[in-house]
């Protein structure tokens, strides 16, 4: 289920555009954001992401995204300032929590999503970790 106002997009979306598929928000699982570590390795991944609001609203002030769950500590959030799939693991800055101070439209701003494993983990299909999303929202006049 889509929330009315604001929503999650994966899948290589670009930026100021409408594609990308949308992430789920009830805990239906039926498409988050998902990736496959190898935790002998300590393996880490890189998702390109984009947030944006639905078509008639806009955020209001900032925006602020950070992990929720058991294992949060796995997770961390970059901004895209021009990154690649190419050079985001050397260039970009992650951190637990992601403030955008821009205002997010109905167009995709796009930012990262950085997955961390380690040698000590079991295999395991990890459901516990969301992402938090927390804006104000507006009606465009």
């Amino acid at each position: 289920m889509a929330n009315k106002y604001i929503n999650l997009y994966m899948n290589n979306p670009t930026a100021d555009n409408t594609d990308g598929t949308q992430v789920s928000t009830d805990d239906t699982e039926t498409s988050p954001i998902a990736v496959t570590l190898d935790a002998s390795k300590n393996e880490v991944k890189y998702i390109k992401c984009a947030i944006r609001c639905n078509s008639g609203y806009k955020t209001s002030g900032n925006v602020t995204l950070s992990f929720v769950g058991n294992n949060k500590a796995k997770w961390a959030l970059s901004d895209d300032s021009g990154y690649t799939n190419d050079n985001i693991a050397t260039k970009g800055t992650f951190s637990d929590t992601l403030t955008i101070t821009n205002e997010i439209t109905d167009k995709n701003k796009i930012f990262w999503v950085k997955a961390t494993s380690s040698s000590d983990e079991e295999p395991q299909n990890d459901k516990s970790t969301n992402i938090e999303l927390k804006a104000t929202i507006m009606a465009v006049e």
